[in-house]
C-alpha cells in the first residue's frame, strides 16, 4: 500500500491565496485501493487492513469501479454519520472497529456480543487521488490532483462515497462553520503541494478546533463500588528525553529519544462493554514498573502497563501544569503508534487572521500579603472564568442515581472519592449530600477566592441538619491535593492566659479541598479572618447581626442600615451578606497588618454606638436572657481562629440557605432571607456576578479616626 502524507501542527493563516482549506474529519484515515474490477482493499495509516470492518464502504467502491476501465488509489477518511447523514465524531465508529489482532485477545463470547451490535452508518470521504491506472499522480500539484478527483469522484451516486469540501484562499467562512458545527478542525494545504507519502510536512497543516487528541495508556486505577475492571486510565504523551542524571526511575519508557510524561486520568466515557473490552486488553500488559518519566502521585494504587495502547480523548483545556481538564474517553485506536503520540497544544492560528478562538481567561490578580516583609505575590486562580462544572455535576448525579460510592474526576486529572451522596441532609427541602457537592462544584469560582489561603474550621453534620454537629479544627488525614498547613491559634477566651498553639489545619483555595470538606459533611465554609501567611493580621472585621426568636428579618435590615450609616461617618466601607440562616453579616475591610484586637475594638465601638442609639431594637448584651426581642450585634467573632460562614457558603438552615452578598440598595428596599438558597443562588451569580469581590479590593478603614469618633459619642 501507499503510505499517506501527514499534516503538521504549524500555524497557518485563514486568508492566503496559496492555500486551500478542507474540513478536518474526525474519523480513520484510509487509503483505498480500487481495482477496475475485483476486490477493494482499505488500509489504515499504519498499514492495518480495514476492509472487513467497513465492508459496506468497500462494496460501494466496488460498485462504483465497475463502470471504470482503470484502477485508482484514493486517500480519504472513514467517518461515522449521524441520523441526518452528516459526519460526526470518532467515538461513533467504535461499534465498527474490529481493531485487527487486538480483537483476537478478547474472549469469544465478548466478540460475539460485539458482533451483535448495530454497526452504525459510515462513509468514505475522499480528498486526494494518488494513482489512476498506471499513472502515479503524487508528483503533480494538489490543484491537478484535485481536478482529477473531481472528475473521478464528484458524482458517485452513493451516500457512502463522497469527496471532501474544499475552498481556496479564504478559510474564514469554513472555520466559522467548523466552530458552529463542532468539527474537529480544518486542514490547510498548499495548493501547489506534491504528495509526499509517509512524510509530515508544513505543506499540509492541521488546525484543530476541538480539544481532542490521542494519548498513551500507562496504567489504570482500581474500580470503586459497582464499577468493574478499572476506575480510570492513566494517560501520557511522549516528550523529549531529559539529560542523563535527570531521568526518574523506570525502564523502557523512552521511545526514540522521548520519555512518557503523565498528563492525567480519564474515568468517564466508558460503558460496561467498553470497560470489559479494555480490561481484557490491559491485563496482559501489566508490569511492576511505571512507564512514566515521573510516576504521578495520587491517593490510589496504580497498575502500570506497557505503553502500547492508544486512546482518543476529548477535554476542555490543558491546565497551567500540563494536565488534562475534564477528559472524556472516546475510543481505542489502532491506527496510531504509541511512540508517535505527542502533546498537541490546541488550535493555533496565524496572527494575520481576524478569526480567533476565545482568549485564555485564566484570572491573574495581585494580592498584598499581610506579613512583616509586606511582599506582593501574583496569584493565578486555579479556575478560569470559563470554568465548566458540568462534567463534575454529571458524575455526581450518576453516582447518586445508582446510590453508589465512587471516584469523580476533577480538573487537572485529579480525583476525589465520594460516598453516600443519596443521604438526605435537608429533609424539608429534600436536598441530599450530593446536592451539596453539586452546589459547591457550581459556585466554586466565586467561593474559592473568599477562602483562599485561609485556615478553615469544619462544622460537620454527618447525618444532615437534623443530626448531631461537631466542630473540627485539626485536619484529619487528607488525600493528596487537599491543602493542610500548620498554623498558630490563640487559646480560646476563658481558657486561661492567651498562648500560642500550633496544629495542622485545612486551608482553602482549591476545588478539591472545597469538595473534600463537603464530602466530610462540612456543610458550611468557615474561614479565619486572616491568611496563613500572616495569621495574626486580619483582612477584615465583621459584625454578626443575630435576631432573637420572633424578631422579623426586616428589623435585622434596619440594624444593618444603622451600622452602615455609622461606618460612613468615619469614611469606612461596609459589605453586607445574609448569614444563610436567620441573620446578616456586615464585613469591614482593614488595612494591611491590622491585628485582630484592633478590629475587635473597632467593632465593639460601632456596635455599642448603634445599641445606644436604638436600644429598643439593638443590643450588645452577651447574656441571652437580657437581649429580649432585639437584634444582638455580636462582635466577638473578631478573635483569631474564630470564624463566620463565608460568602456563598451553604448553611445548615431548614430552607437550605446560602450566605449571600447583598447590595445596599437591596438592604434599603428589603429582601427575604429565604430567597437565597442552594437552588436560587447559582442563577443569581450568573446575573449579579461576584459582589463579594469588592470587599477584597476595598481600602481598609483608618482606625486612627475611630478614637475621635468614640470620644465624640461619649
Amino acid at each position: 500500500m501507499l503510505e499517506p502524507m501527514l499534516a503538521s501542527l504549524q500555524d497557518a493563516p485563514l486568508v492566503d491565496p496559496e492555500l486551500v482549506y478542507e474540513p478536518k474529519y474526525d474519523g480513520i484515515r484510509a487509503i483505498a485501493e480500487v481495482p477496475a474490477g475485483g476486490r477493494v482493499r482499505l488500509w489504515s495509516r499504519l498499514g492495518n487492513e480495514k476492509t472487513s470492518q467497513f465492508r459496506d464502504i468497500a462494496e460501494a467502491l466496488e460498485t462504483w469501479a465497475r463502470a471504470r476501465h482503470a484502477s485508482v488509489v484514493l486517500d480519504g477518511e472513514i467517518v461515522a454519520l449521524d441520523d441526518k447523514g452528516a459526519p460526526t465524531g470518532f467515538q461513533h465508529l467504535q461499534g465498527r472497529i474490529n481493531l485487527g489482532g487486538i480483537l483476537n485477545r478478547i474472549p469469544r463470547q465478548a466478540r460475539d456480543d460485539r458482533a451483535g451490535q448495530s454497526p452504525g452508518s459510515a462513509a468514505f470521504i475522499a480528498f486526494d487521488v494518488l494513482k489512476e491506472g498506471e499513472e502515479d499522480l503524487r508528483g503533480r500539484p494538489l490543484t491537478e490532483r484535485r481536478a482529477a478527483l473531481e472528475r473521478l469522484f464528484k458524482a458517485t451516486g452513493s451516500r457512502v462515497l463522497r469527496s471532501s469540501e474544499q475552498v481556496r484562499g479564504d478559510g474564514r467562512a469554513l472555520y466559522k462553520r467548523a466552530l458552529a458545527s463542532g468539527w474537529e478542525g480544518l486542514i490547510a494545504k498548499r495548493a501547489d503541494s506534491r504528495y509526499r507519502s509517509g512524510k509530515r510536512t508544513p505543506d499540509w497543516r492541521k488546525l484543530k478546533i476541538l480539544r481532542e487528541q490521542e494519548f498513551v495508556i500507562g496504567g489504570w486505577t482500581e474500580p470503586r463500588q459497582s464499577r468493574t475492571h478499572f476506575g480510570s486510565l492513566i494517560l501520557g504523551v511522549y516528550e523529549q528525553a531529559q539529560g542523563k542524571g535527570q531521568r526518574a526511575q523506570g525502564k523502557g519508557q523512552r521511545a526514540r529519544g522521548a520519555d512518557l510524561v503523565y498528563v492525567g486520568h480519564v474515568g468517564t466515557g466508558f460503558d460496561e462493554r467498553e470497560l470489559g473490552r479494555l480490561g481484557v486488553l490491559l491485563d496482559p500488559l501489566e508490569t511492576t514498573e511505571s512507564p512514566f518519566r515521573e510516576p504521578p502521585s495520587g491517593n490510589e494504587t496504580p497498575h502500570w502497563v506497557k505503553p502500547t495502547l492508544v486512546v482518543q480523548v476529548k477535554f476542555t483545556e490543558w491546565t497551567a501544569d500540563g494536565i488534562l481538564r475534564h477528559p472524556v474517553y472516546l475510543g481505542l485506536r489502532d491506527d496510531k503508534k504509541a511512540v508517535e503520540i505527542r502533546r498537541e497544544t490546541g488550535p493555533r492560528f496565524h496572527e494575520a487572521t481576524k478569526v480567533r478562538l476565545k482568549p485564555d481567561t485564566t484570572e491573574t490578580r495581585t494580592v498584598r500579603l499581610r506579613s512583616d516583609a509586606a511582599t506582593t505575590r501574583t496569584v493565578v486562580s486555579s479556575l478560569s472564568r470559563t470554568y465548566d462544572a458540568s462534567a463534575i455535576i454529571a458524575e455526581l448525579r450518576a453516582l447518586e442515581d445508582r446510590r453508589g460510592n465512587g471516584t469523580i474526576e476533577l480538573p487537572g486529572g485529579d480525583t476525589l472519592a465520594v460516598t453516600n451522596l443519596h443521604k438526605v441532609f435537608w429533609p424539608t427541602q429534600k436536598l441530599t449530600k450530593g446536592d451539596l457537592l453539586r452546589y459547591y462544584a457550581q459556585v466554586a469560582p466565586f467561593i474559592l477566592p473568599a477562602v483562599a489561603d485561609r485556615p478553615l474550621v469544619m462544622k460537620r453534620l454527618p447525618d444532615g441538619i437534623t443530626g448531631q454537629t461537631f466542630y473540627q479544627h485539626r485536619a484529619p488525614e487528607v488525600p493528596p491535593g487537599v491543602r493542610v498547613e500548620t498554623v498558630g491559634a490563640a487559646t480560646p477566651e476563658g481558657k486561661g492566659p492567651r498562648s500560642e498553639q500550633t496544629r495542622p489545619q485545612i486551608v482553602g483555595g482549591n476545588l478539591k479541598t472545597l469538595l473534600y470538606m463537603a464530602q466530610l459533611a462540612s456543610i458550611s465554609q468557615d474561614p479565619w479572618f486572616s491568611r496563613v501567611q500572616s495569621p495574626e493580621a486580619a483582612d477584615h472585621a465583621a459584625l454578626d447581626l443575630d435576631p432573637m426568636p420572633g424578631v422579623a428579618f426586616a428589623r435585622v435590615l434596619d440594624v444593618a442600615r444603622w451600622i452602615r450609616d455609622e461606618l460612613r461617618t468615619i469614611g469606612a466601607s461596609g459589605f453586607a451578606k445574609t448569614s444563610g440562616a436567620d441573620g446578616l453579616h456586615i464585613y469591614i475591610p482593614l488595612r494591611p497588618d491590622t491585628p485582630y484586637e484592633a478590629g475587635l475594638i473597632f467593632c465593639q465601638i460601632i456596635a455599642t454606638v448603634v445599641a445606644n442609639k436604638h436600644p429598643a431594637h439593638a443590643t450588645v448584651e452577651r447574656a441571652v436572657r437580657a437581649r429580649g426581642q432585639r437584634v444582638y450585634v455580636d462582635c466577638l467573632q473578631n478573635i483569631q481562629s474564630k470564624t463566620l460562614a463565608t460568602a456563598y457558603s451553604a448553611r445548615a438552615s431548614d430552607y437550605a440557605g446560602v450566605s449571600t452578598p447583598l447590595t445596599w440598595k437591596e438592604v434599603d428596599e428589603g429582601v427575604r432571607r429565604e430567597d437565597f438558597t442552594m437552588r436560587s443562588v447559582p442563577a443569581r451569580l450568573e446575573q449579579a456576578g461576584d459582589l463579594w469581590a469588592a470587599l477584597r479590593k476595598a481600602k481598609g478603614v483608618d482606625l486612627s479616626r475611630v478614637a475621635r469618633y468614640a470620644k465624640d459619642r461619649g
